[in-house]
């Protein structure tokens, strides 16, 4: 069986990865690059293994908690939406880099509230 707080770790790694990639990518575009860059393989990578570790490590803590064994909460529902808002920011700032100051925006909020979520487990 592998520890609660081997998962815990594995979904901060994650979320910090992705955050990264995003951070990236957004700075990249915000300063006026175009999505063919020198780290863009790089970037998307960070990014999908960042969301997979997330997602393992996320469901698995809830596994190791017994959170899941009697149905989701509803505050997991919001972060896996949170989840899903991440897994296309990537795919958006490709196509419109006109958005990536908003998302810039949005990501911290995202972050904020995810983390509240996990934290306080209010629903």
């Amino acid at each position: 069986m592998i520890p609660y707080v081997v998962y815990k770790v594995m979904h901060l790694i994650g979320n910090f990865m992705v955050v990264a990639a995003l951070g990236g990518l957004m700075v990249h575009l915000i300063n006026g690059g175009s999505k063919e860059h020198g780290f863009r393989k790089g970037i998307a990578m960070t990014h999908g293994i960042g969301l997979l570790l997330s997602l393992v490590g996320g469901f698995g803590a809830l596994a190791r908690l017994g959170i899941a064994q009697e149905g989701l909460p509803g505050w997991v529902y919001v972060k896996v939406a949170i989840w899903l808002i991440f897994g296309g920011m990537t795919a958006i700032l490709v196509r419109k880099k006109e958005f990536a100051k908003s998302l810039w925006i949005l990501t911290f909020l995202l972050v904020g509230i995810g983390a509240y979520l996990a934290g306080a487990k209010p629903f």
